[in-house]
Parts: C-alpha cells; structure tokens; sequence
C-alpha cells in the first residue's frame, strides 16, 4: 500500500505540470473522495458488526488491524486464539471468521463440508497464479483432479520412483553440504532444501531433471525465485484492499506479479509441450513414471478434458504441495534440532540402529541401506517430523469461504459470504489441545511404548481434513523421512548465530525468513 500511495502521489506531481490547477483540485478531491468512501464503508461496517446483538463471533477489528500486524501474523493470531477460540475481522464486505477448536475446524472440513468452499473470494486472489488447481478448486473441477491425483498416488509404479528420485536428490544435497564442511564455510540450509525438494518434484511430476541444486541453470533459478515471490504477493492480497486497483494500473507489487507469472507459465508450458512431442513420438513407453506423463496418456482417453492450461494449473499445484512444504517444514525441523541438541543426537543414533549402517559408508551404501523397512522402524524421527509439523505447519491459516447461513458447533453464527479459516499455527499452541507444554518442541508426546500414534486431523490439521485431506501425506513423510535420515547419518547441524530466533514470512507456506544459516559437522567415523 505504501508503494502505491507513492506511485499515486508522483504521479500527481507530475501530472500537475502539465494541467490546470482546477483540474488538479478536482482530481485530488475525487481521490481523497475515493478513500474516505473506502473508509467511511468500513466503519460502518465495523459499528453495526460490533453491536449486532445475534451471537456473531467477537469482532477483534478490521482488515486494517491485520494489516498492522502482517509481518507477524500468525503470532498475533496465537496470541487473540488463547483469549476467543472464534473470533473475527472486518472488511468493508464481509466478516472474516478465525477458528481454532478442533470442533468447530471437524465441521467446516468434514460435518458440513459442502458449505465451505474455496470460494469467488479466494478464487480471485488466488487464480493468477493457480489457476483452476486443486488447491483454488471447487466443485466439479475439484472432485476431477481429485480422482486423478487420488488414482496417481495410490500406484506402487509411482511410490517405488518416487523414492529412487528422493534418494538419488538426497545423495546430491549430501554431497553439496560436504563442500561447505570440506572449505569449513556455514550455508542456507534452507535454500538447499528449496532447490532439492525442487529438483525432486520435476522429476516425479515432469520426468525432468531439473538440477537446481547445482545453480548451474538460469531458467530453473529464475523459475524458483519467481514462484516463491508470487505466493508472497498474493498473500498480501489478503490484506491489501486495492490490489486491484493496482493490477488494473500494472504498477507495484502487482506489476511484479504479472512479471513473474508470465516466466512461470513459460516455463511450464515448455515442459508440457516437450512432453507432448516426446508422446507424439511414441517415447514415452518406457518413461511414464512421473506424473505429467500419467495425466498426458489420461488426456488422449478424453480429448479436449485436459488441455495446456488444465495441465499448467494441475502442475502448478503439485510443485507447491511437494516443493514448498517439505521443503519448509524440514527447515524447522533442522532448526529445531539445532536448539535441541539432544533430539538430534537420539534421531541420529535411532538412524544407525534402523538401517544398521556404519559412519564409515559411502553415501551410494547408506543409501542402499536405507530401505522402506527401515524407514518405517524410525518412529522417533517420524514422530520429530510431525512435531515440527504440529509447530510449524506447512500451511498455517486456510481459508474457506461459507456458501449458506450456519450454526458452528461452539453456537456462534455464520452469515453466508463469511470468510472462515481454520488456524494450524495457532491451534499447535493451544494448551486445551495439547497440554500445558504444547509450546514446547517434544516429539515424545507422539510415541506409545516407542510407537508413533497419530491424532485427529481435526487436532492435527498440518494435511488438513475431511473431503479434502491432503492426498500426498505418506509422499510428504517418505520424502522428509528419507531426506533428514541422510543428513543427521553424514552430519552434525549447529546454528551460525545460536541466539537468533528465526521467524517467517507472511505467505500460504510458512517460509523461514532470511533462510536457515548453519554449520556442518561431519559425524565421527569411529
């Protein structure tokens, strides 16, 4: 907003110049008319939501309190959900309802699940990067990349190359750590783990080996840099009320936008229409693993269904859900492993113990020995994941939007065209829900006799719930499983600055902010 209020007020100096100054009079009064219509909307809005007297959440205050508090705002959220499980903003428009209570989070994702769709609301800020995508999606668009997806990730084909590629990535990502520990120089976790989670999605979604890791191609870097400053932008949308004036002027962050979405479409689109040439000459019949693939041979069963642009969002989707969420909750994890030592010492040894590996083998015969079986004895580090997970989820807020009048279970009142998100960061430090330590980092409270126990998705909502529970949960785990067992093997983790305490960036994943700088130490060979 700051940015546009600038541009606007240049703008108008340099207007003057070249008008009279009557006509600059009456264009400032038409703006200056402008924002007090905006505002005096708002506090209108606001006093009638604050006096209604039929039992509406608490009303906290507007979208300008949000904005106030954006940089630190799943925070601040925490911080109101531990006063009122339900509670409310408001917009010129419509209420924006927060809820944390595993109760009322079962009703919008499972109980009443058809009155709460993504939603125009959502859809708008969403589709210019997302398109018609699973994650934007509602209705029938929904439920047909839902059967595909649900078809594709149920296969063992799938399964058994997408953990060949995860191995293979890994073993790459160790040898990259290496090279700092060999020159004794720190290095962003963080961004490793963004460019190998990266590398590992193009190839089990595309077929690609993408080689991000390696630096060495300029498109891929573009890409990655471009994709990750879109989810920043449309998140600020959220709290931005004229975005769309902004995008309609092409200036500002939405400039930026519309900049970044024409590299990304490029991009995809290249691959999809290489993939296409490759089908056309019939080379795919001995490389149709990857996901694209699988959906390129779909499409010639049902012509027309599934063109270039269905195929770009559809793709869209699974470089979000595979990149940027595994790729940020292992930043978490890693960091809280460095400010418990411990944990890290006892992940590493349960490591050892699972696949019987010594410190003295190669990356290819760790690798080797890190076998399904073996990954499914770590309970202790599966149990770290999904505390870090219950910490620091993936996808903090999400947000619905309700279709019809209803009656959440805790009594309070949902108007149709309410807003309605259910709050993952807030809820893992809820101390109803998990206790009185639920602000602590304790991976035991999810073992039983040495066992992992999972909970309700209605308490644990990282894969969300209901109808649309994320179907890559047990991809996610197997590739976070693999990846932190090859690096707590081969090394030791310390924070470059032990004092610093991290934090995000306000985005629909929840990104470490300025990265995660550590020090690595190879583990002793005896």
């Amino acid at each position: 907003m700051n940015t546009l209020i600038l541009l606007l007020a240049n703008l108008f100096i340099l207007t003057g110049f070249y008008c009279s100054t009557r006509f600059m009079l009456t264009l400032f009064g038409l703006i200056v008319l402008f924002m007090l219509s905006i505002l005096v909307a708002l506090i209108v809005q606001y006093l009638r939501e604050l006096l209604s007297k039929d039992h509406r959440p608490p009303v906290i205050g507007s979208v300008f309190t949000i904005l106030i508090h954006f940089s630190h705002l799943f925070d601040y959220m925490t911080e109101i959900a531990k006063k009122h499980r339900t509670f409310r903003f408001v917009t010129p428009a419509r209420s924006e309802v927060y809820i944390v209570d595993p109760i009322n989070v079962e009703h919008i994702l499972k109980s009443n699940f058809p009155n709460y769709t993504k939603g125009d609301y959502h859809k708008s800020i969403m589709k210019d990067l997302f398109g018609n995508g699973i994650f934007a999606a509602d209705g029938d668009i929904w439920r047909h990349q839902r059967k595909l997806a649900s078809f594709e990730f149920s296969t063992k084909v799938l399964r058994d190359f997408s953990t060949v590629v995860f191995r293979s990535n890994t073993a790459k990502l160790v040898n990259k750590v290496s090279e700092s520990v060999v020159h004794n120089q720190n290095f962003d976790l963080q961004a490793l783990l963004m460019r190998s989670t990266l590398d590992s999605i193009f190839k089990v979604g595309f077929g690609f080996d993408l080689d991000t890791l390696s630096g060495s191609d300029e498109a891929s870097n573009q890409f990655m840099i471009a994709f990750d400053d879109s989810n920043y932008i449309l998140y600020g949308r959220y709290v931005d009320v004229l975005w769309r004036v902004k995008r309609y002027l092409n200036i500002g962050s939405e400039a930026a936008l519309k900049k970044n979405v024409k590299l990304i479409d490029k991009f995809v689109y290249g691959l999809i229409q290489l993939k296409r040439e490759q089908m056309k000459k019939g080379k795919l019949e001995g490389d149709k693993d990857d996901i694209l693939s699988r959906f390129l041979i779909e499409s010639e069963k049902g012509p027309g269904k599934l063109t270039d642009k269905y195929l770009r969002d559809i793709s869209l989707s699974f470089i979000v859900a595979g990149k940027a969420t595994s790729a940020n909750a292992l930043t978490w994890f890693f960091y809280m492993l460095c400010k418990h030592t411990f944990i890290q010492e006892k992940i590493a040894l349960e490591v050892k113990e699972a696949t019987g590996a010594e410190y003295t083998y190669s990356i290819d015969e760790f690798s080797q020995k890190l076998a399904e079986t073996a990954l499914d004895k770590m309970h202790y580090l599966h149990a770290a994941l999904t505390e870090t997970l219950r910490l620091y989820p993936a996808v903090p807020l999400d947000g619905k939007c309700s279709e019809n009048d209803d009656i959440l279970p805790d009594g309070f009142k949902i108007k149709k065209g309410d807003g309605i998100s259910y709050m993952a960061y807030p809820m893992g430090r809820m101390a109803y829900i998990w206790g009185e330590d639920a602000e602590d980092f304790r991976p035991e409270r999810w073992l039983r006799d040495g066992v992992f126990q999972s909970e309700s998705p209605f308490k644990f909502t990282a894969f969300q719930g209901g109808p649309r529970i994320c179907l890559g949960k047990e991809f996610a785990y197997r590739q976070m499983k693999i990846m932190a067992a090859f690096l707590v093997f081969f090394f030791k983790f310390k924070l470059v600055d032990e004092h610093k305490e991290a934090t995000y960036r306000t985005m629909f994943t929840l990104h470490m902010d300025k990265g995660l700088p550590l020090y690595a130490f190879p583990r002793p060979k005896a």
